[in-house]
């Protein structure tokens, strides 16, 4: 548990460090007219790091031999992080739309063991109302797959 820790803290430090670097290129301070652009992103970094130290420090502080996750814990962080690790390539192949209706699909049978018609209710209408509300409502281009592509869109 020890050695996770650590190598979580140091993931934040790297991460949060990025953040602060690219906030200090753009800009971090305050002008005449108001914070800059890096402001707010500079101080989440900030934050991020000093919990990250504060991570380390009490992960350095354990002495306690526990095991990060047992085979048993395993299986269930499996059976969420493969199906949206799909979610991410597929979306990438064939588009947002037909790879989260997908996956929905095929999560609530899997996972939820739903009736076919929850599925199919939830597996169309979630994915409609996002189109309509990003692509129609905010103008806002989501990644798009051949059946898109069909549609017109």
């Amino acid at each position: 548990m020890k050695a996770a820790d650590l190598v979580v803290a140091f993931i934040l430090v790297v991460v949060g460090g990025i953040v602060v670097f690219d906030s200090v290129r753009i800009g971090f301070g305050w002008g005449t007219d108001g914070p800059a652009s890096g402001f707010l992103p500079f101080w989440l970094g900030v934050i991020l790091i000093g919990t990250a130290i504060a991570i380390a420090v009490q992960a350095a502080a354990k002495t306690d031999g526990t095991v990060f996750v047992t085979r048993a814990q395993l299986g269930p962080v499996l059976k969420v992080l493969v199906p949206a690790a799909a979610l991410v390539l597929f979306t990438q192949l064939i588009g947002l739309y037909v790879s989260s209706a997908i996956y929905l699909a095929l999560y609530m049978r899997w996972i939820g063991r739903h009736r076919w018609t929850a599925i199919a209710g939830v597996a169309i209408g979630v994915p409609v109302v996002t189109f309509l509300i990003f692509e129609k409502w905010f103008l806002v281009p989501m990644p798009k797959g051949p059946f898109e592509t069909w549609l017109g869109h």
